[in-house]
């Protein structure tokens, strides 16, 4: 179970993803973003070392609004994943974390997977020991996935084969879009709520396990 702190963070997460988001194949929006935090869950790491977030953010709508951006927290570097460091940040509680996109590492893929399959349930991003209702997920394949090829980012996604002759990809889509639902075919799917710009609540497909 993981242990929500409300205490200080420098920078806030918004403020190291203003700085990054810029800097991915799949944001579209302005050089300078003025974000908000909209909406998201968090998932339990089962050995209580690393913080699990997928964050969904808006900014300007001159392009697409809402992007969902998975980043996990750690108290050390993770080796061999500094292309994936969005930044660094003191804690008031825990010191310095390292954060990264979260698509670089194991301990997030494989707790998304364990959503989809069932094995896991969606947390509330600040309340301790809370699920998050408004999160939906689907499983119809037969077995657990066995796990997942080297990633690709797209223009609205970040997709990884599974490398078992399936034919399925894991596509994680960064851009969001209210009313989105998984295709047919899907083996597995996550959906989930968020703040629109504008104020109004909606929600759309966060992940699906799709057939090429």
């Amino acid at each position: 179970m993981a242990l929500i702190h409300h205490t200080t963070l420098r920078p806030t997460k918004v403020e190291l993803l203003a700085g990054w988001l810029p800097t991915r194949p799949w944001y579209h929006g302005p050089a300078a973003p003025e974000l908000v935090k909209a909406g998201g869950f968090r998932l339990d790491d089962p050995a209580g070392e690393v913080g699990i977030e997928f964050m969904v953010v808006t900014g300007s709508t001159d392009g697409p609004a809402a992007y969902l951006v998975p980043l996990t927290y750690r108290g050390a570097p993770l080796p061999g994943a500094e292309p994936a460091l969005v930044g660094t940040m003191e804690h008031g509680v825990l010191g310095t974390r390292w954060v990264y996109d979260g698509c670089h590492d194991p301990v997030l893929t494989a707790g998304l997977l364990a959503l989809i399959e069932g094995r896991a349930e969606a947390q509330a991003q600040s309340i301790t020991d809370t699920p998050d209702r408004e999160v939906e997920r689907s499983w119809t394949g037969a077995g657990p996935v066995p796990g997942l090829g080297a990633l690709v980012d797209t223009d609205e996604s970040t997709e990884f084969a599974v490398p078992d002759g399936s034919g399925l990809v894991l596509r994680l889509r960064r851009v969001l879009t209210a009313g989105s639902t998984a295709p047919d075919g899907a083996a597995g799917q996550v959906s989930g709520a968020w703040q629109q710009p504008d104020g109004t609540r909606t929600r759309g497909l966060f992940a699906a396990l799709e057939r090429r």
